[in-house]
């Protein structure tokens, strides 16, 4: 290769940073928009709530229910008539596109992520942030490449690097959107894609961190080094969350096939009747409905009995699951982290119970979960590592994320349980355009 072949490299290399540090960017306005909405919507909802609690209860009740149907099956209808690849997550619509199996979405994905992700997530569902935000960033990020007269493999790398910002804005961690483009969405190590997913993530978070702060998503306090006789616990606490992530990943499978079979009805309607149910739990226990953020914080200060625990895992294994069959924009990371949470906290009870010399507080357990969940169900140990200590703070618990990890992603392996994303890739349409299921 000549010197002026180099040449070129390098000047379209650091053409294509610059465009990365500047998708990246808008990338992280446009998530922290999105974030700061919803966390309006939740304000809005427990307002609603406890004024419809203070009137009369049976028309108090009827109005919760009314609203987190109406709510819900507006974002359906959203996705139906605008954009139906803004269905569910949309990761493994990133993905798809990623692997040349399905166009990039069209520019109506955007508004209908955003708006349909505050109705169906303001309305109560189980849904996470990051997958609305992880999919607009990266439509983003291709649009600007597009703009910015990139060749189409940059534009490529700009959509994987885009949603990789968002999943940073989404949980203000950005080494862990870097590493999820590298282990989930691309699977390689390239160097025009690493510097393109640093660059985006580096601009999304410097936006992110002028308008919403820099403090860790959750207060964790500072936990020791652990000693070498936690080894069989976290190992254990694997196998744990290991069948766990397996039951979740078929428990959306089901309830995804359950949809498809009252698809004689239409969409909305399945969505207003998830909406309804949602209504009654927020309705009950308004504190269990939504992304979840508050209950995993609770987890992770070490509040509530262990009988109460184990019912929140289990409301909220169900909430989830019958969630994403809504067919409305919403991700699986933060309930899934909800779950790792509690899981962790009720283990490590028994755990320091049985064992008091295993370890001095349970919560360690917590944090460790929640990565081990993120290694079962999505198969990405790394990312999940990096996510959870990003978000909480805690870095002298990596070797326990590590050993845990290890054992959560044996489990569904034996069980011949594939990860959640490629499961859901497999109901998209093929690029042919024949008729399919909706985007997930």
């Amino acid at each position: 290769m000549n010197s002026e072949d180099v040449e070129k490299q390098h000047a379209e290399l650091v053409a294509l940073a610059i465009v990365s540090l500047i998708a990246g960017a808008a990338c992280g306005a446009l998530g922290t928009l999105f974030r700061l909405s919803l966390a309006r919507a939740d304000q809005a909802r427990d307002v609603f709530i406890a004024w419809a609690r203070s009137e009369h209860a049976v028309v108090g009740f009827v109005l919760v229910l009314l609203a987190a149907s109406a709510s819900t099956a507006l974002a359906a209808w959203l996705v139906r008539r605008f954009a139906p690849e803004a269905s569910g997550s949309g990761i493994p619509h990133v993905e798809s596109v990623l692997n040349g199996d399905q166009p990039t979405a069209p520019l109506a994905l955007i508004p209908v992520k955003f708006v349909g992700g505050v109705l169906a997530i303001g309305a109560g569902l189980a849904l996470g942030r990051e997958g609305p935000t992880v999919q607009m960033g990266a439509s983003i990020a291709h649009l600007l490449g597009t703009l910015f007269r990139r060749n189409a493999d940059d534009c490529r790398v700009l959509l994987a690097a885009g949603a990789g910002a968002g999943l940073a804005t989404a949980f203000n961690a950005p080494i862990a959107g870097a590493v999820f483009v590298l282990e989930e969405l691309v699977r390689r190590f390239e160097t025009r894609t690493t510097i393109a997913a640093l660059g985006a993530s580096a601009g999304a978070i410097a936006v992110a961190r002028l308008m919403h702060g820099d403090s860790p998503d959750f207060q964790f306090a500072a936990q020791p080094f652990p000693g070498f006789g936690t080894v069989p616990a976290h190992l254990a606490l694997g196998v744990v969350v290991g069948l766990l992530g397996a039951a979740y990943c078929r428990a959306i499978l089901l309830a995804l096939a359950a949809s498809d079979r009252l698809a004689r009805w239409p969409v909305e309607t399945r969505a207003a009747l998830v909406g309804a149910a949602v209504g009654l739990l927020a309705w009950l226990a308004p504190d269990l409905v939504g992304g979840g953020d508050a209950v995993t914080q609770r987890a992770l200060a070490g509040t509530g009995a262990l009988s109460g625990i184990a019912l929140t895992l289990l409301i909220r294994f169900g909430l989830g699951a019958v969630s994403y069959a809504a067919n409305t924009p919403g991700g699986l990371f933060a309930p899934m982290l909800v779950l790792g949470a509690q899981t962790g906290l009720a283990f490590g009870r028994i755990c320091t119970h049985w064992f008091p010399g295993v370890a001095a507080d349970p919560t360690a357990f917590t944090v460790v979960a929640m990565a081990a969940i993120f290694a079962a169900v999505v198969r990405a140990p790394i990312t999940g590592i990096v996510l959870a200590t990003e978000m909480t703070g805690s870095f002298t618990l990596l070797l326990p994320m590590l050993t845990a990890c290890f054992s959560a992603m044996i489990v569904p392996i034996l069980l011949r349980c594939p990860p959640i994303y490629d499961s859901l890739g497999e109901r998209l349409p093929h690029k042919s355009g024949h008729a399919g299921k909706p985007a997930q």
